[in-house]
């Protein structure tokens, strides 16, 4: 009688050890799963703060007379125009190269008001990644009307 009460008593023990093991298990294959399906998502997202970065700064030209001023004063027969190019205001340019963050290559682009402003194909080939763009609308300073639109292109630099 004892006996059997022992090995009984030695079942219900190895029926929890094997419950336990079930257990961790499940939770070892279910930690796995977790992590390969995460995975994809581990890739940074950069994308807001590169838009408030660009917003940021279309602000700080749009809200500083002497760079907006500068937007106004591009001849309407060169438009649209690319920083790369001769009449590019030179400190809006600079405000941009100054203040976007290392990892990202950028340019800007003065258009019309009602023109679409675009990334030129060439450049747009180029580039392998994503490209952020904003844009701001440049309306007037105190002695004529002649909006513009200033619209900054961002791409994450190839390493």
């Amino acid at each position: 009688m004892v006996t059997k009460m022992i090995k009984i008593k030695q079942k219900n023990k190895r029926a929890w050890i094997r419950l336990v093991e079930a257990f961790i298990a499940i939770l070892l294959v279910a930690g796995i799963l977790f992590l390969i399906i995460t995975q994809g998502d581990m890739e940074r997202d950069i994308s807001a703060q590169v838009y408030q970065k660009e917003v940021s700064i279309l602000r700080g030209i749009e809200m500083n007379k002497t760079l907006r001023e500068q937007v106004l004063g591009v001849d309407v027969a060169t438009l649209p125009i690319s920083w790369e190019d001769a009449g590019f205001p030179l400190d809006v340019k600079t405000k941009v190269t100054d203040e976007m963050p290392s990892y990202l290559d950028c340019l800007a682009k003065i258009c019309e008001i009602t023109d679409v402003c675009v990334l030129e194909e060439e450049l747009e080939e180029e580039i392998t990644g994503d490209i952020y763009a904003q844009s701001v609308g440049i309306f007037a300073d105190l002695t004529k009307y002649d909006p513009r639109q200033l619209k900054i292109f961002c791409w994450v630099k190839e390493t």
